[in-house]
């Protein structure tokens, strides 16, 4: 989903999956947009999981959500220079490369160390790699760790954010936040439900 100048979208599970007790398990991840492309029109586009490049060899598991990496280039539209990706290891080793100046790695469940220091990083953890070096990650022993790795070149201007609306100035926030109250941002079809803008 791009936001660009504005989207609304709704995320509702229907009354069966609910009903059944099924689970659902995802990653949501928003990502700021360069000052030039902030105002590109809304944009939705959705990729089949056979479109995105999976590998999975030596206890690694790495899907490739955007970006290039591993020697593969993921089909999902980004309008700046980054990487995200899911990796599982299952007693495995992952050596993570200086691809981007800033990179992250997120412990969705699961623990993982940095070879060669002392400690581990558990479930909710954000681990910050120091840019331009070269980290083996490594899951213990007969047990699996689900991470994802993010990365990208930082912005030369900072970004302001209040409640979902992201921007590089002040003053398009204030009008978004009229906008919304206002109820000039077009609806979701089929929703008639209203969320107050509020700080979080």
């Amino acid at each position: 989903m791009t936001a660009g100048s504005g989207i609304v979208h709704s995320e509702r599970t229907s009354l069966e999956p609910l009903a059944s007790g099924s689970n659902f398990f995802g990653i949501q991840a928003w990502v700021a947009l360069p000052c030039k492309d902030e105002e590109v029109a809304a944009d939705f586009a959705h990729y089949n999981e056979l479109e995105i490049p999976r590998t999975c060899a030596r206890g690694v598991e790495f899907t490739l959500i955007t970006g290039t990496s591993n020697g593969l280039t993921s089909p999902v539209k980004t309008f700046s220079d980054m990487v995200f990706a899911e990796i599982v290891l299952i007693g495995a080793r992952y050596q993570i490369k200086p691809g981007h100046h800033e990179r992250a790695v997120y412990v969705v469940a699961g623990e993982v160390e940095i070879v060669g220091r002392t400690g581990s990083f558990r479930e909710a953890e954000l681990i910050l790699l120091e840019p331009g070096a070269e980290i083996v990650l490594k899951a213990p022993a007969f047990h699996s760790a689900r991470l994802m790795l993010m990365g990208g070149e930082p912005f030369s201007e900072p970004r302001h954010v209040y409640w979902n609306f992201v921007s590089s100035c002040a003053e398009r926030i204030e009008r978004a936040k009229t906008d919304w109250r206002e109820r000039r941002f077009p609806g979701v079809p089929g929703e008639h439900d209203f969320v107050p803008c509020r700080r979080i």
